[in-house]
């Protein structure tokens, strides 16, 4: 398995401080998030403590579990691993989700380094970085409306 990179980001017409207050809880993913379940946290922990577990189900049955790695609200930033990964044999899988302030607002970097079999990859991607990842920054954008035409890249 090599390491792979993958990423998805946007700008928002929006200030980095006001985006960062609708996604810098680690525990509210589900709250601007469209396509993913409410988190439950193991041991009820402090959202923004790093170790903290959340835990995503549907119908009772766990779909996910990642564990928050750093959170850094001065740089707007967290960052989280996955465990026990669901569907897709991904081995390492880290990702990042940062506010930068940009020219026309602020943008928004949804990224990830993992190991994966090259066979593999564009599904990873299709399912990270297309469903997990540019449709939570499409919410985003609606969200933080401006120029209709500005797509995630």
């Amino acid at each position: 398995m090599h390491p792979r990179t993958i990423e998805r980001s946007t700008v928002l017409a929006a200030g980095p401080d006001e985006v960062w207050a609708v996604i810098g809880g680690f525990g509210g993913l589900a709250t601007w998030h469209p396509h993913v379940p409410p988190a439950t946290l193991e041991h009820e922990a402090d959202p923004e403590t790093p170790g903290t577990v959340r835990v995503f189900a549907l119908d009772g049955r766990v779909v996910a579990r990642e564990r928050l790695l750093a959170r850094e609200p001065g740089t707007r930033s967290y960052r989280y691993a996955l465990l026990d990964p669901p569907a897709l044999p991904v081995a390492g899988y880290e990702a990042t989700l940062a506010v930068h302030p940009h020219p026309d607002g602020a943008e928004v970097r949804w990224s990830a380094v993992y190991r994966a079999p090259d066979e593999l990859v564009p599904q990873v991607e299709a399912v990270f970085g297309d469903g997990t990842y540019a449709a939570g920054l499409d919410a985003l954008r609606a969200r933080f409306p401006d120029d209709p035409g500005r797509t995630t890249r």
